[in-house]
């Protein structure tokens, strides 16, 4: 009698995935967030929040579920004694000043590190120096940025192009600031350009670029050159996402993707690779890396490999008025 004989092979083709590390929420994305929990935990619904607190559907539609409202002005707000947040991209000194005029109870939740580039920015303006903003015009943190000075105190620089044709008043009077979130290539050449024009600019004394930022980066270059294809988890309007798809491509992968969710992978895009990478930008939660992994599970024999390339242990402080709704 024959034996009979069961395959134990699987039916799905093999995909090694490898899964960045840092990605994922950064320590001001993640104070941002908690602002709005501890504030709804503290005072009640609603609370009103200015702006995306960060760029990403998922969070923002969760926040909302707990009794958020967003809106993207202060006027859409009506008289009201419920706690208002600032986004942690940062606002112009015109908001908080408006807030105040509507005696309005607000709580900022821009990022420490934004907010260093905003002393920055006014020490520079206060010691009578032009100033120049590296940085993706319309970004809300760059509009933040520039709100913290008068007309005309600085001028917004988005490229290499741009840093070679600029002409200051002074050359002997000038510094740099960056938005937090760019590329750290793009930047430096940027910068590069900029020294060798004005030898006497002054820049920041320790980089404005995000620790976070850098450490996404440097954790998709780590991956890039081993994946057919890079899937950066993020929201179109998150400038650190966009950077990782750019950081991704340069770094030798042919194909580097923006995805929001699991529902919205291009599953033709992708049918023919071997070895996948996956990242996180700063404002999305790890919840929508894990689903996409499941995803892909759901049609390849998946191994996951992390790459690790740096440790991060950053942490910033709820503001004072939270902290005890914190403690309970």
């Amino acid at each position: 009698m024959a034996q009979l004989t069961v395959s134990t092979q699987s039916p799905y083709l093999p995909l090694t995935i490898l899964v960045a590390a840092p990605r994922g929420f950064c320590a001001g994305v993640d104070r941002a967030i908690k602002i709005v929990e501890l504030a709804l935990k503290k005072f009640g619904a609603p609370v009103y929040v200015r702006h995306e607190i960060v760029h990403n559907r998922h969070v923002v539609e969760s926040l909302k579920a707990k009794g958020a409202i967003f809106v993207e002005e202060l006027d859409e707000i009506p008289e009201t004694g419920a706690p208002v947040i600032f986004s942690a991209h940062g606002v112009p000194k015109s908001v908080p000043a408006a807030a105040e005029a509507r005696n309005m109870f607000y709580v900022d939740a821009t990022c420490p590190l934004v907010s260093k580039v905003h002393m920055e920015a006014r020490a520079h303006q206060e010691e009578g120096l032009e100033i120049v903003l590296i940085g993706h015009a319309g970004h809300p943190e760059v509009i933040g940025t520039l709100g913290q000075l008068p007309a005309g105190a600085a001028t917004l620089i988005e490229t290499a192009d741009a840093a070679r044709t600029f002409e200051p008043r002074d050359p002997e009077r000038l510094a740099y600031i960056t938005q937090t979130t760019l590329s750290v290539d793009d930047t430096a050449a940027i910068v590069a350009i900029l020294k060798a024009r004005f030898p006497a600019i002054v820049g920041p004394r320790k980089e404005d670029i995000c620790y976070a930022t850098t450490n996404r980066q440097a954790a998709v270059k780590a991956i890039a050159p081993r994946c057919d294809a890079v899937i950066v988890v993020g929201a179109p309007n998150s400038s650190n996402s966009l950077r990782l798809v750019e950081v991704a491509e340069r770094a030798g992968c042919p194909k580097a993707l923006l995805v929001q969710q699991a529902a919205d992978i291009p599953w033709s895009d992708l049918a023919n690779i071997a070895t996948l990478g996956i990242t996180a930008g700063a404002s999305a939660p790890e919840l929508l890396v894990t689903e996409i992994v499941d995803a892909f599970r759901s049609r390849f024999e998946v191994t996951v490999e992390s790459v690790v390339t740096t440790e991060e242990r950053i942490a910033f402080n709820v503001p004072r008025e939270l902290r005890e709704a914190g403690a309970h």
